[in-house]
């Protein structure tokens, strides 16, 4: 194992130094992980970080990874949420060796806890899930044995034959390891580990009406598989005990163990799904894909890249300790991913028109621009221009302040790509609007021309106008308000009013056959992507990913 520290793939943590130890100390031969979702709802970003760990953990150390299916509640599962989690998992540029399903193991689980029965470690209880509660004590009480708790093996081993015969309602009954009551961790007092639930179930049918318990069906499917490293959240650190009782009980020949980390907190972002489908069914969002969400489909459809979101989670590590992250740490990455990827464009989001009254009629010069200044190799690509253009609306005022260098009356600007434009009349509606401005330009002055006998201070942006393509531009924020005033307030009153802001506007010819998908920095404004679903009259659709520039320095975060 001399060489087993070459080509990391992450920064050292501490799970890869357990790793690195039992590799070396021969505890195990060969590392094998897996990622064990639920299939009852999308997957969002805190489930990539998981994604990425226990891939990449496998992949450093030329392991194994599973992609398993916790399907042991058939009330909320579907195959819809299967079917988004394969291609999630696929999109961030992972692939499975195995694909298995909880449900592959139902009746290797229902004799494992039939051998519970014989060996006097599990019993049938018929107390409500009030009345164990009731009994379970707190944390500084211990609980109470159940009635149920000394029947003997023979009548568990029928009542629970009978539970799966379907003889009995729901909740009527259910199976108990029989641990103890008195224990300090509540996890470990006589936990149920099968209840009774008539549903149907997205691929056993109506096989079964009783269902494993997560923290029994989980060692299980571990240690059936053969998993050397079980790599979850902070919040399972209680049920480790469980975990490994459940292994050493029911016989299992894999000693699986099970190891924590920090799960993935983000600032004004919801990181439970069972928060995003109450989105979803209320219809503050369009679905589990909609762009604002924090689901790796609704980031994708954003215009996220896998690439960033890989670096992301690399970068952030794995602690022992939970801790919440800088949302403008993600942006981060995906602006130093699509930096040298994204061609450069223009769009007007809120245009007013210019008239060159000075430029011949009727005439449309073709403009050479860079494709991506900071990446040459992606070439060139042509602008047209001609007497009548759009700006940005904001790039017009007509007393403006100090130091403003855009357009105004008697002022000179450089258009990007162009000539310099001098204003020199405003028109106005009944209203006293400014709705169209008239200018005159330098011909000497166009760009690439090496013109240096006068400089402006300002350069905007603009779209001809009889080529502009007509675009409507989501401008999208975190759907969460700032958490420190409203952390207390329930999750409908924490929703940002704003956080999409749909403007019409213009943009350059060129993009006038983007695709679904196809992302592009326009200058000023950020980098977008464009929406799977178009507009009205085929109207192109785009999707802010990020804006141009941040406060935030990941480097020094």
């Amino acid at each position: 194992m001399e060489n087993i520290n070459e080509n990391k793939s992450a920064p050292s943590n501490f799970i890869k130094n357990i790793v690195i130890e039992d590799l070396q100390e021969g505890r195990v031969k060969e590392i094998y992980t897996r990622f064990p979702p639920e299939p009852n709802g999308y997957l969002h970003i805190g489930h990539a970080k998981s994604i990425c760990l226990n891939f990449e953990l496998a992949d450093e150390f030329k392991g194994k990874t599973n992609l398993r299916f916790d399907d042991t509640n058939p009330v909320k599962e579907d195959t819809e949420y299967v079917d988004s989690i394969m291609e999630d998992v696929r999109w961030l540029g992972f692939e499975w060796d195995a694909l298995f399903y909880a449900s592959d193991y139902f009746e290797e689980m229902y004799n494992r806890a039939v051998l519970l029965i014989k060996k006097g470690k599990a019993y049938v209880c018929d107390l409500t899930a009030e009345q164990t509660r009731e009994l379970r004590g707190t944390l500084t009480e211990p609980g109470k044995d159940s009635p149920y708790r000394n029947r003997t093996v023979e009548e568990n081993l029928d009542l629970f034959a009978r539970m799966r015969a379907g003889e009995f309602k729901d909740g009527a009954r259910v199976l108990r390891a029989k641990i103890d009551m008195a224990s300090a961790n509540i996890t470990l007092r006589d936990p149920v580990i099968y209840r009774i639930t008539h549903a149907h179930h997205h691929r056993t049918g109506d096989a079964w009406c009783i269902y494993p318990m997560y923290d029994f069906a989980h060692p299980l499917s571990d240690a059936i598989e053969g998993i050397t490293h079980s790599v979850c959240t902070l919040e399972f650190e209680d049920h480790r005990p469980m975990y490994d009782w459940v292994i050493e009980q029911c016989e299992m020949e894999t000693k699986t163990r099970q190891y924590e980390f920090a799960r993935l907190n983000i600032t004004n972002t919801i990181m439970s799904k069972r928060y995003l489908k109450l989105l979803v069914d209320e219809g503050v969002v369009s679905g589990w894909d909609d762009p604002r969400m924090p689901t790796i489909s609704g980031m994708r459809r954003r215009g996220y890249t896998a690439e960033a979101i890989r670096n992301f989670c690399r970068e952030i590590g794995v602690a022992k300790a939970n801790s919440i992250i800088d949302e403008r740490n993600l942006e981060f990455f995906i602006r130093e991913d699509l930096k040298m990827k994204a061609p450069r464009t223009m769009a007007v989001l809120d245009p007013i028109k210019v008239v060159i009254t000075n430029y011949p009629e009727g005439q449309i010069e073709w403009l050479d621009a860079e494709v991506n200044a900071e990446n040459p190799e992606m070439g060139m690509r042509p602008i047209p221009f001609s007497r009548e253009i759009y700006i940005e609306r904001e790039d017009f005022m007509e007393n403006p302040p100090s130091k403003y260098f855009r357009l105004f009356p008697g002022n000179e600007v450089r258009l990007k790509h162009a000539y310099f434009i001098l204003c020199n009349e405003m028109i106005k509606n009944e209203q006293g609007e400014v709705i169209e401005l008239h200018c005159t330009y330098d011909p000497a002055t166009k760009s690439g021309s090496g013109f240096n006998a006068r400089k402006v201070k300002g350069t905007i942006h603009w779209v001809e106008a009889s080529n502009a393509v007509p675009a409507q531009l989501r401008l999208l924020e975190p759907l969460l308000l700032e958490e420190t005033d409203n952390k207390d307030k329930p999750l409908v009153e924490r929703i940002n009013p704003n956080s999409m802001q749909v403007v019409n506007g213009y943009i350059e010819p060129n993009m006038k056959d983007a695709q679904a998908g196809d992302k592009f920095q326009f200058f000023r404004h950020g980098y977008f992507c464009v929406d799977k679903e178009q507009g009205n009259d085929d109207m192109l659709v785009f999707n802010r990913i990020v804006s141009l520039k941040s406060s935030f320095d990941a480097k020094k975060a």
